[in-house]
């Protein structure tokens, strides 16, 4: 199993100046200790439903780590198709893949949080449509000159983005089912189109809040779908998951220790009885635990939220959970 960690984009209260050092020092931590990629979450407007904070922008806070690293994989999960220009997009991307040697992830998705895309001048109920319109052009845009598009959103005639890669970054697609619950904004299912963006692409990214036997459950789904195509091979299974790893003897103190640091990026509008049952929490032994259950259910490929710039959470991560899965 591979390992990354998430980049600390989001925006704590009481960030100082340093906010930026922070973040420079966690990546250069994170590739020092061989973390495989680091990632990095998309939102343009505040999304306060489900965070009690605001995120950087993802590709130009990718682009700030790129050119302090040399070796981890950057990747976003997910970025929002639907709220991109094709044209814009394929540049932004062509750069970054271009400046860090070839290390970008294209980990994409459809969004959820309805006022974002208002905000941004499109509608919740075009995401789909507008998702697939972004992915095939920008993909077109990277791989060749003079490129023609005629969609229902987006036309492209003769339209040429440069640099293009020797190398395309790989498609990995976010989606599928999710433990429900009552504040939860979509039904707990596979709907067709995202399993058809899936199986056209290099990855999928199960959800954070797909627990390990719905992961096995979408993943199924997955292979049948596959089967008999002509398909990218290889496929990376992919999930990415919250954590705070505590070395307190204590369950309770752990717990309360692990309620509090949840508290500052996820909201409250889901109880903490779901962030147990969904995200990795508990001692290091149960963590340890949930990870080999979502290991045991196809994920190969495991990114995780640290909750904090503090480098010392990356040298537990490294200690407890890279070391043992890595060479699992």
């Amino acid at each position: 199993m591979k390992v990354g960690v998430f980049l600390p984009s989001f925006l704590l209260p009481g960030r100082g100046p340093d906010e930026a050092e922070e973040l420079r020092v966690f990546a250069r931590r994170a590739e020092d200790l061989g973390f495989d990629s680091l990632w990095i979450t998309d939102h343009v407007v505040t999304a306060h439903r489900f965070y009690s904070v605001s995120w950087l922008d993802s590709l130009m806070t990718l682009s700030h780590v790129a050119a302090i690293t040399e070796r981890v994989k950057l990747g976003t999960s997910i970025l929002i198709l639907p709220l991109r220009q094709p044209a814009v997009l394929a540049k932004e991307i062509a750069t970054l893949h271009h400046l860090s040697g070839e290390r970008y992830i294209y980990g994409i998705g459809v969004g959820w949080y309805g006022p974002e895309f208002e905000a941004c001048g499109v509608h919740k109920s075009e995401r789909g449509a507008r998702t697939d319109e972004v992915l095939e052009t920008t993909q077109a845009l990277l791989a060749g000159d003079e490129v023609e598009f005629h969609g229902r959103y987006y036309d492209l005639d003769k339209v040429t983005v440069e640099p293009h890669p020797r190398t395309m970054p790989p498609t990995w697609v976010g989606g599928g089912r999710q433990l429900e619950h009552e504040a939860s904004p979509e039904q707990s299912r596979m709907a067709p189109a995202v399993l058809e963006r899936i199986i056209k692409a290099d990855g999928w990214i199960a959800r954070p809040t797909c627990p390990p036997e719905l992961i096995a459950m979408d993943l199924a789904t997955i292979a049948q779908a596959r089967e008999g195509r002509q398909l990218n091979q290889p496929f990376t299974v992919a999930h990415e998951n919250f954590t705070w790893l505590s070395e307190q003897r204590s369950h309770d103190a752990v717990t309360v220790e692990q309620q509090e640091r949840f508290s500052h990026v996820v909201s409250d509008e889901r109880p903490w009885d779901y962030i147990d049952a969904v995200y990795l929490t508990g001692s290091i032994d149960e963590i340890q635990q949930k990870i080999q259950a979502r290991r045991d259910a196809g994920i190969e490929y495991l990114m995780l939220h640290t909750l904090t710039a503090d480098p010392g959470q990356l040298d537990l991560m490294a200690r407890h959970i890279l070391e043992p899965f890595q060479n699992a």
